[in-house]
């Protein structure tokens, strides 16, 4: 057992910065003596002090020797996965890894329909093949749950020649699979199941919370550090566990995907989130769902307003759920969720983490405090007050089917491409990806055929002010398509 209460990475820099050591290396502002007054005043001395490269005493994130590799390890021990990457380009870049990892050119995995743009991302990369799951959804407040170890059971009898599982533990709204089941059927098939937990670096720190990839039998995950525990953003880790996965495979790619100026401020702060929530993170994570479920409580007494809890583990695909995840339906009131932001942010200097249709999401965590929810709920109180007379939206509009897809998404992207009105784009091939950002999920991506109904689920998002991404057209009036006449094939070469 290492000593958990160590932090190498940052005590390094402290002691490079405490001996007043003479900067004749990178960044150029020396330790903020060349950066403008107006930011340096604003963001202190210490930090910028801390802003280095690489250099012997601070190691090397591309070849760790020293209090990088120390560091991860005891990362790796605290999660309870073999080898630990700390991951300074987000979770995003992790996840891309995570999937070139275990796949390559056409290869097939299966994804949830629900997954991050980041996945796509990591698609596209790899050159595979996706299989996607069609979440179950939550009807009421029109969000997407999980996919079930049915579903995932059902698309590997389908598709046995699958290379991979990637699942979402848990999802943006704080909804759970039974992890440990679909690992079971993954490993059954001698593949690895690899987890997007961007939003799950808390679990492994309470008996609270659902269940951890790593606890639960994955072979990899990749988590937001920064999301939920006290990391800056763009900290995030990449676990790594079993024999399913090749750790020398991963160390390549995350060498080959990182910068070679990688930010040692965001790899200091992961070094000491790691430390605090195994010192405290049990005492903090306690305080912080007792603040949460009193929340969620105080909000469904207000008319108008309903926000779920457990008793979404009635439906199916919701095994588990994070109570810090507080997702909040403004339907009652006849708002939008993208109004609710709106008005928060507006009138009540309240920011939230996202808007969709029909919610918002606010987000507790170990930061929050008895003061902070009460001024959410008290806000919530005045606008639902202040809108009078209760009355609903109509009910949530149907999600889209999964549209054909009669090319890769890494074909479609490198093919050539035009660029042609929306409206007229219907039966064409895809060459963009659309999605409502955030959380980034996507509505069409590369490769499937453009219908109807997604170019009205499309209007209906823009008519409700949602922020909708992918598109080289950031008014979504027009779309990239396949030139079908001019399709490259790509191959790997030999």
């Amino acid at each position: 057992m290492k000593n958990q209460f160590e932090t190498p990475l940052f005590d390094a820099l402290k002691t490079y910065v405490e001996n007043e050591t003479i900067a004749f290396h990178v960044p150029g502002h020396k330790k903020g003596q060349g950066m403008h007054s107006h930011f340096r005043d604003f963001v202190g001395d210490n930090v910028l002090s801390m802003d280095v490269t690489v250099f012997k005493s601070v190691d090397s994130l591309h070849n760790p020797r020293s209090v990088i590799k120390r560091a991860q390890e005891l990362a790796a021990e605290a999660y309870g996965s073999d080898s630990c990457f700390f991951s300074v380009h987000g979770t995003s870049g992790a996840i891309q890894v995570m999937i070139m990892s275990v796949v390559g050119f056409g290869d097939k995995i299966l994804v949830p329909r629900n997954v991050h743009k980041s996945v796509t991302a990591g698609i596209i990369l790899s050159g595979c093949h996706p299989i996607y799951m069609q979440p179950e959804v939550d009807d009421v407040v029109g969000v997407a749950l999980n996919v079930t170890p049915e579903m995932v059971k059902t698309s590997l009898e389908e598709h046995p020649d699958a290379k991979a599982v990637l699942i979402i533990n848990p999802t943006y709204y704080g909804v759970t699979t039974d992890i440990e089941k679909i690992a079971a059927i993954a490993h059954g098939y001698s593949i690895p199941l690899i987890v997007d937990e961007a939003h799950g670096p808390h679990l492994k720190f309470s008996d609270k919370l659902p269940i951890s990839a790593m606890e639960a039998g994955a072979d990899m995950c990749a988590q937001s550090t920064h999301k939920l525990v006290g990391a800056l953003t763009q900290g995030s880790l990449l676990h790594v566990r079993g024999t399913l996965i090749d750790v020398n495979r991963v160390k390549s790619l995350m060498n080959m995907m990182h910068t070679t100026s990688p930010s040692y401020i965001l790899m200091a702060s992961l070094d000491v989130a790691r430390m605090q929530m195994v010192k405290e993170g049990k005492w903090l994570l306690e305080q912080t769902v007792k603040l949460a479920h009193h929340l969620r409580y105080m909000i469904n007494t207000i008319p108008g307003l309903y926000c779920f809890g457990e008793e979404v583990l009635s439906l199916k695909g919701a095994y588990g759920f994070d109570p810090t995840k507080i997702t909040i339906n403004s339907r009652g009131i006849g708002l939008s969720g993208y109004d609710l932001e709106k008005m928060l942010a507006e009138n009540y200097k309240i920011q939230v983490e996202l808007s969709d249709m029909y919610n918002v999401l606010a987000v507790v965590t170990i930061g929050d405090t008895e003061d902070s929810v009460s001024k959410l709920y008290n806000a919530l109180k005045s606008i639902s007050d202040e809108m009078k007379q209760v009355y609903y939206l109509e009910r949530p509009i149907e999600l889209p089917k999964i549209p054909l897809r009669t090319m890769s998404p890494r074909e479609a992207y490198y093919s050539c491409s035009k660029r042609m009105p929306l409206d007229e784009s219907v039966g064409e091939i895809c060459a963009e990806m659309i999605m409502a950002y955030p959380p980034g999920i996507p509505i069409i991506t590369q490769g499937e055929i453009i219908s109807d109904e997604i170019i009205r689920y499309i209007k209906v998002l823009k008519m409700a002010g949602l922020d909708i991404q992918g598109t080289e057209d950031p008014d979504v009036n027009h779309i990239k398509v396949v030139e079908q006449a001019k399709v490259l094939k790509f191959v790997p070469t030999a």
